[in-house]
């Protein structure tokens, strides 16, 4: 499997260093509110990908972290009047909340930055003992940024032209404009720790390095997070970790790309801040799941009602197509007719190229392409008279039934059972379009009873007013289905 390696700047294969273990570290949320769209876009991402290297058959050892400790937390804790610890525990059962919507697994090792303390003051003192690190007049520990000679290789940026935007504010007490805080002085009514420099909490950057070495080791295989994060964050984390130990920190650097909404940036200023729990309430979280699967890892996203909507009708028609397989299954009497060769001919190499995309960088988008290739196939066949008897068909069908359970595995979608997932759709789509359930069933109930009594002029004016309502039905051997357009 080739991915793209952020600080090589090109695709590369993935090589473990060790056997086929990897070891996967990726920075989890910083718990002070709940999750938005843009969470959602790394947490979906990295699970697909997880899920897929376990599917070549790599073992691998999956860490995600919580920061529990951090400005933004200690003052919405203070808005709320409660303390730093209740504040994380809420967001973080919030976080669970949302990532078990969209079936996201849980991580291996899920770290808390407070419960690392010591293995963060255990770094700060080797950095302290090599020179590359300070301690300043109010207390403060800071990082030498110059010391470290390759800094700015990660983010591509060098020291001119960081040390041009660089300033310090009044209350630092830095050497160089340049340095960034591995320790903070305890401030009255802030939490804190003891330590050799006196009380005082971590810097940001120093809880990845530290909570990665102790449950991966250094080096380790791959450490991803959102685009944002390259720097300062994982610039840092790298200047850190390996002046800290003389070492590469990490193999393969894997970050995804930025979630726009509407085409603008997401940002609580504009209004257009959205939250998990805002888009589920409107939409299937496997809706979402889905969405966020259509564009490449690396490319933006534009998060629009649209786009949404969009993957709402590809998914349905998934899941109608794999209800119309368990339903052809059910067959009792399959015939000796040949199927056009062409036609198997693209079916496999359709399922085939899935794979194909996902091995080329997690191509998922190109890969979904593939999968609505093996979907128009199969319903080409299955909506003919004769082929939907075939014997052939009938083994195209249970391939399709296979391929289509490893897509549930590796996309995290399709987990539903058919007649499940879509009665669900309905239930949001009618409350989104403010109908009223009820009334729906009442209606084809009546044109039913209408049908039965041969009043077809009752009934025709009740599969109107339906219509009206943007209910369309369809008259079976099994009775009235029905559906919104």
């Amino acid at each position: 499997m080739l991915i793209y390696n952020s600080f090589s700047r090109k695709k590369e294969e993935i090589k473990p260093l060790k056997d086929k273990k990897l070891g996967v570290y990726v920075c989890g949320i910083t718990a002070y509110d709940y999750c938005h769209i843009g969470h959602a876009r790394s947490a979906v991402v990295f699970d697909v990908l997880i899920r897929y290297l376990r599917f070549l058959g790599y073992d691998v050892k999956f860490v995600r972290n919580f920061t529990d400790i951090d400005d933004k937390i200690i003052k919405r804790a203070n808005e709320e009047g409660i303390s730093c610890e209740e504040l994380a525990a809420k967001y973080i059962d919030a976080f669970y909340k949302d990532m078990d919507a969209l079936n996201i697994l849980r991580a291996d090792i899920e770290p808390k930055a407070t419960e690392h303390i010591e293995e963060m003051i255990e770094l700060t003192k080797i950095l302290l003992d090599k020179g590359y690190a300070y301690l300043a007049d109010n207390g403060d520990v800071y990082f030498r940024v110059r010391k470290f000679s390759s800094y700015g290789a990660l983010s591509g940026r060098n020291i001119e032209e960081l040390q041009a935007g660089a300033r310090i504010a009044p209350e630092e007490k830095k050497e160089d404009p340049l340095d960034f805080v591995l320790w903070k002085s305890a401030k009255p009514g802030e939490p804190s720790w003891d330590s050799p420099w006196g009380k005082g909490r971590p810097g940001w950057h120093l809880e990845c390095s530290a909570m990665s070495k102790k449950y991966l080791g250094i080096p380790f295989d791959i450490h991803g997070g959102g685009q944002d994060l390259i720097f300062p964050h994982h610039e840092n984390e790298r200047a850190q970790s390996e002046a800290a130990y003389g070492t590469t920190f990490v193999k393969y650097w894997v970050h995804n790309g930025f979630v726009q909404v509407n085409s603008e940036k997401m940002s609580k200023s504009l209004g257009n801040f959205i939250t998990i729990r805002d888009i589920l309430n409107n939409y299937h979280p496997e809706v979402l799941r889905f969405f966020l699967l259509t564009k490449h890892y690396k490319s933006p996203l534009d998060y629009n009602v649209e786009a949404l909507e969009e993957s709402e009708k590809a998914l349905k028609k998934i899941y109608k197509t794999l209800k119309d397989i368990n339903s052809s299954l059910e067959i009792k009497k399959w015939k000796n007719i040949t199927l056009k060769q062409d036609l198997i001919q693209e079916f496999n190499s359709n399922r085939e190229n899935f794979f194909k995309a996902l091995d080329d960088d997690l191509n998922t988008a190109k890969g979904l392409g593939f999968l609505f290739n093996v979907v128009r196939i199969l319903n080409r066949i299955l909506s003919d008279k004769n082929y939907r008897k075939s014997v052939q068909t009938k083994e195209m069908l249970e391939v399709a039934k296979d391929f289509f359970e490893k897509v549930k595995d590796i996309l995290g979608i399709l987990y539903l059972k058919p007649d499940i997932f879509l009665n669900e759709l309905k239930t949001i789509q009618l409350k989104r379009k403010n109908i009223d359930l009820a009334k729906v069933e009442e209606l084809i109930s009546s044109r039913e009873q209408a049908r039965k009594n041969k009043d077809f002029t009752q009934a025709d004016a009740l599969r109107e007013e339906l219509d009206k309502m943007g209910i369309e039905i369809k008259d079976t051997p099994l009775g009235t289905e029905w559906d919104l357009k």
